[in-house]
């Protein structure tokens, strides 16, 4: 006999009637400059918007910022899937690719990136050189479908986070991460796994899960 899960109730936000006055401005800013896009909450700073793509009903809060570069001003670096919510503050920057899945939902002051300046395993950069005039480390991010990034995460070049995981508030995550994980801490490490059979949510022994992207 399976363990089926709770249905919660869906809670409604209540709204001051100034508040819903900016909403309805919001929205009809959105639909003016992202119509595809579900909500944007104003201001959202996003640069290079040709190497973004915000995917489909994507909701995003106060205060975001996106950047993209792109190497053949052609290639989108930003990818976004359908049906993501973002709170406030949330900073990401693509240089090669950062590809986020569907139905994601994120917190507030979320940081994504898949470059550094400088290298500091292998190939060490220097600290005479200023940090702003070192070579970018790149590696592509992937976020798959599913996932829920708590608040003040930051999530690192080269990481890979499967379908289904959940990131704790404030975890600094690097790595390959297997899909239905719960990860949380600094370094950012599996504490639980999704066992389908008994439909639970279970402790989680071997942290071999976490490996570097190259």
């Amino acid at each position: 006999m399976t363990n089926k899960p709770k249905v919660i109730p869906k809670i409604r936000n209540y709204y001051t009637f100034g508040y819903k006055i900016k909403l309805i401005l919001w929205l009809v800013r959105t639909k003016i400059f992202y119509p595809k896009a579900s909500l944007i909450k104003f201001p959202f700073d996003i640069r290079s918007k040709r190497f973004i793509d915000l995917g489909r009903n994507i909701k995003i809060g106060v205060g975001a910022r996106f950047e993209a570069f792109s190497q053949d001003s052609k290639t989108k670096t930003l990818i976004c899937g359908d049906n993501i919510q973002i709170n406030d503050y949330v900073h990401i920057t693509a240089m090669r690719k950062v590809k986020i899945g569907n139905n994601v939902l994120m917190a507030g002051k979320i940081y994504i990136s898949d470059c550094t300046h400088g290298f500091y395993a292998d190939e060490s950069t220097p600290p005479h050189i200023p940090p702003v005039e070192r070579p970018y480390d790149i590696k592509s991010v992937i976020i798959g479908d599913n996932v829920w990034i708590g608040e003040g995460v930051c999530i690192l070049p080269g990481t890979v986070i499967g379908d289904g995981c959940i990131v704790g508030a404030n975890a600094v995550v690097k790595g390959v991460f297997e899909e239905n994980s719960v990860i949380v801490g600094v370094p950012a490490r599996v504490i639980k796994k999704y066992n389908a059979d008994t439909c639970r949510w279970e402790k989680y022994e071997n942290q071999n899960i976490i490996k570097h992207n190259k």
